[in-house]
């Protein structure tokens, strides 16, 4: 009896571990198995959704090269028209000095045998290795007006550059925007090379003016320190001389000296 039941135990003992084992096995298996599902499932999205964005990155690009190229192709259909002839003459001179006013005029001919509609006047500063990139853009002048076959006129503009700019060379492009009685659209440079922004010289300015007030405040006080070196100095002696001149030969007891002795003096 106490063989048959310790054979019993032992057989449970045995069989308890080897029960558990399997079945640890078994949910490890179902556990790997759905984490494998799911990372599966998950690379698949993230793949799908790389293809996306690589697919949107690449109609990005087109859309910019074709809205680039239309607007190359749109500037490069707007040129000038050959009846059309123009000149600039600046009031101011040739000279662009920062912080002040550019003046100058534009003439318009109209050489043809239709009449043209000068629509607006603009200006531009550009860097001066690329033309397209603008540094300071001024305010478009609208004219509106109608100039008849072989007739003239002339406009006005005038523009202020940029105080920091002062010192440095920059492309200057002055255009002039007019249609034909069809209505299509032509434009002429009347002016595109670059020039320099001078520093105006002012007579005295803020800054100057305060150093001169400091520099000369500096050398009243300065001689202000020696008149009273010297003055104290210039007391000093005359105190001195005054000590030593005090007083006569009738208040002095000399009666110890021998008469010869004062004979002798």
């Amino acid at each position: 009896m106490f063989n048959l039941g310790s054979r019993i135990i032992l057989l449970f003992l045995l069989a308890f571990p080897c029960g558990l084992i399997s079945i640890g096995q078994v949910s490890a298996e179902s556990e790997s198995a759905e984490d494998i599902g799911h990372d599966a499932t998950v690379d698949e999205e993230d793949e799908e959704e790389e293809d996306e964005v690589l697919v949107e990155e690449d109609q990005i690009p087109n859309q910019e090269m074709d809205s680039d190229v239309d607007e190359e192709s749109e500037s490069a259909d707007v040129t000038s028209h050959p009846d059309a002839d123009t000149t600039i003459v600046f009031v101011t001179g040739e000279e662009f000095p920062s912080n002040e006013i550019v003046k100058f005029l534009v003439g318009f001919t109209n050489k043809g045998s239709q009449e043209f509609t000068v629509q607006s006047l603009e200006a531009s500063f550009r860097y001066p290795q690329d033309f397209q990139f603008y540094i300071q853009n001024f305010t478009a002048l609208p004219l509106n007006t109608v100039v008849q076959a072989q007739k003239q006129a002339s406009f006005e503009y005038s523009f202020i550059p940029a105080q920091p700019m002062a010192g440095r060379p920059f492309g200057l492009v002055i255009l002039l925007n007019y249609m034909d009685s069809e209505g299509k659209a032509f434009q002429t440079a009347i002016y595109n090379q670059t020039v320099t922004i001078t520093e105006l010289e002012e007579g005295l300015d803020g800054e100057t003016m305060f150093m001169y007030i400091f520099l000369t405040g500096l050398v009243a006080l300065m001689l202000f320190g020696m008149y009273q070196v010297l003055d104290s100095r210039t007391k000093r002696r005359i105190t001195m001389k005054m000590e030593k001149g005090t007083g006569s030969m009738n208040d002095v007891d000399i009666s110890w000296i021998p008469q010869e002795t004062l004979n002798a003096m």
